[in-house]
């Protein structure tokens, strides 16, 4: 009887993948495309384990699935679009409310540091490029509010903790790659509790969370991702490295106590 094997490269997942079976674990975030996805499904119907989670890692790449799995802490009058049948009930919803929305946000469902962030004047506007290359489905909706603070967090299990606010007087989007500025931010206990109560629903062992607040309200959840760049926070790049290490290390340590003995491969 083999070992059980915990996956430590991407070369090593698909040279074993038809072996893998209950017990094994994928230790590395895998680059998967969107056509891919299904090959997540196929492992955990054999009982294959990941860290970070099978959760996490989908999650972090697609706007639209956060959208829809952490919906209690997302931003209020969300919307996943993933066609114009759900673009037209979205619409409806949107007019019903009465709220008086004059503006709205689109994500690009895989885009990052804000490139696939676009507002727009109506949701006519919308509906008439939804679809096209412009505004490729699926997308998230979101009315716009002017009034929104915007703070950076960065949790990186029971080693760090660091959040700053990102500001920038010209351009509604926030983000430091766009030419927003950073300034350290002291989350409170109910931030820090909101935080950890998102990624435990998502799985994530450490993360990027993007909180918003609409003048007092909130705190909601904007994004979240496993990874992120680091710019205007004052953890460094080794320092920051080491405590994923940690992480991992830690929890590869436990996987050997429950099923030894292990077999770490890489290439």
């Amino acid at each position: 009887m083999r070992p059980h094997y915990i996956i430590l490269s991407y070369q090593a997942f698909k040279k074993y993948f038809q072996d893998l079976k209950e017990g094994d674990l994928i230790g590395i975030r895998l680059p998967l495309k969107r056509e891919e996805i299904g090959l997540i499904i196929d492992l955990i119907n054999r009982k294959v384990e990941a860290f970070p989670s099978f959760l996490s890692q989908v999650l972090s790449s697609s706007k639209t699935l956060q959208a829809e799995v952490l919906k209690n802490f997302v931003l209020p009058h969300t919307f996943v679009i993933r066609d114009k049948n759900t673009l037209i009930s979205a619409i409806s919803e949107l007019s019903k409310m009465g709220k008086g929305f004059q503006k709205f946000v689109t994500k690009d469902d895989r885009a990052n540091c804000g490139l696939g962030v676009r507002l727009w004047n109506s949701l006519e506007e919308i509906f008439n490029v939804a679809g096209s290359p412009v505004l490729p489905f699926p997308f998230v909706l979101q009315p716009f509010f002017e009034n929104i603070r915007d703070i950076r967090v960065i949790i990186l299990g029971k080693y760090y903790i660091e959040a700053y606010e990102r500001t920038n007087p010209y351009n509604f989007r926030k983000n430091l790659f766009l030419g927003g500025k950073a300034n350290s931010y002291e989350l409170s206990e109910k931030e820090i509790k909101f935080c950890k109560k998102v990624m435990e629903r998502g799985g994530f062992p450490y993360a990027h969370l993007d909180l918003i607040y609409i003048g007092n309200e909130g705190p909601y959840i904007s994004e979240i991702s496993l990874r992120g760049g680091i710019k205007g926070a004052k953890i460094s790049h080794q320092a920051y490295e080491d405590a994923i290490k940690k992480i991992h290390q830690e929890f590869y340590k436990k996987w050997e106590e429950k099923y030894s003995p292990v077999e770490y491969l890489t290439p």
